[in-house]
């Protein structure tokens, strides 16, 4: 679907924004705001309260009340599934060729979403693009120019190939935030989230990264918000422990999508996940044995030569 985006008759590619809402009545309007205000033309906006206990539904639905007739809206209030399930679930109501999935307490960054809607069209063997992101705190002031580098010390470089994202992917995540524009299409060749993960992300871009469908743009798209109770910042032992059980258990699952050397690689950085969980767990032997396995994996993946691609192109 396209819309007559300019006054010089251009088509400009529908771009469906889901927002996903839990619990963030300080800084949903924010989010809406940000959708709304974001120049570029041809966009839709799907939001679902995923059966917040807060204020967050009041406001939304005071916020499409007053700003329904300045762009498409739609607005749904329901128990909560999760965030993969209701991640899906907006998919499902989508009408755009590319989706861009959201967070409520996170806002876009205007230009973004026109930036990612280019490089997609450039790239047409890209099923989804990421960006960068700026990170600020509760109260919108920026902490970090950078939430790739500043905030996960990754090496942006890595992202620029097809073999740097998948080693990115694979060993230095560092995808904070609602970065990604996705084709709709993509997401029925990837099976979507998988429910019931809390890292949903990482299993969806592990699969992208599998088919060399990931792109990326070094531009801020959106703001990260640092706020103490983000999922993936927890302090809490036993949710970190939780994650990680089920971070090893995603790399496990998506070993078999990957050539070498990123096959092992990827079993190489479920040890190294797992030498995390010893550490938390205070199992100093268990640390060291598989940081061993590790540091074991990543050498012999270093010894075993990529196979080769038709038609890999710099992403």
């Amino acid at each position: 679907m396209a819309f007559d985006a300019s006054k010089g008759g251009a088509a400009m590619p529908l771009v469906s924004v889901l927002i996903p809402a839990f619990n963030h009545e300080r800084f949903v309007q924010q989010c809406l705001d940000s959708v709304l205000e974001d120049p570029y033309p041809a966009k839709e906006l799907i939001i679902i309260d995923d059966g917040s206990t807060d204020r967050t539904g009041e406001i939304i639905t005071d916020w499409v009340a007053t700003h329904c007739m300045e762009l498409p809206i739609e607005y749904v209030r329901r128990d909560n599934k999760g965030i993969a399930a209701t991640l899906n679930e907006l998919v499902v109501r989508a009408s755009g060729e590319f989706l861009r999935p959201g967070a409520s307490d996170d806002y876009l960054l205007p230009g973004g979403l026109e930036a990612q809607v280019h490089y997609l069209l450039a790239h047409p063997s890209k099923e989804a693009v990421i960006g960068d992101s700026i990170v600020v705190d509760r109260g919108g002031n920026k902490l970090h120019d950078s939430g790739m580098c500043d905030l996960h010390g990754a090496n942006k470089n890595l992202y620029r190939s097809d073999e740097g994202i998948r080693r990115a992917v694979i060993s230095q995540w560092a995808v904070g935030g609602p970065v990604a524009l996705i084709r709709k299409s993509a997401l029925d060749t990837v099976v979507r989230w998988s429910e019931g993960l809390r890292i949903e992300d990482w299993d969806l871009f592990l699969r992208l990264a599998a088919r060399d469908a990931l792109g990326f743009i070094d531009v801020s798209v959106c703001a990260y918000r640092v706020h103490g109770a983000n999922l993936s910042m927890t302090r809490n032992t036993a949710t970190r422990v939780v994650n990680l059980v089920e971070s090893k258990q995603v790399a496990l699952r998506r070993e078999s999508l990957f050539d070498e050397p990123y096959r092992t690689l990827l079993r190489a950085q479920s040890h190294y996940i797992e030498a995390k969980i010893s550490f938390l767990q205070r199992r100093p032997w268990n640390l060291l044995v598989h940081l061993m396995i590790y540091l074991w994996l990543v050498m012999v993946s270093k010894t075993r030569l990529p196979s080769v691609r038709p038609d890999t192109e710099e992403a």
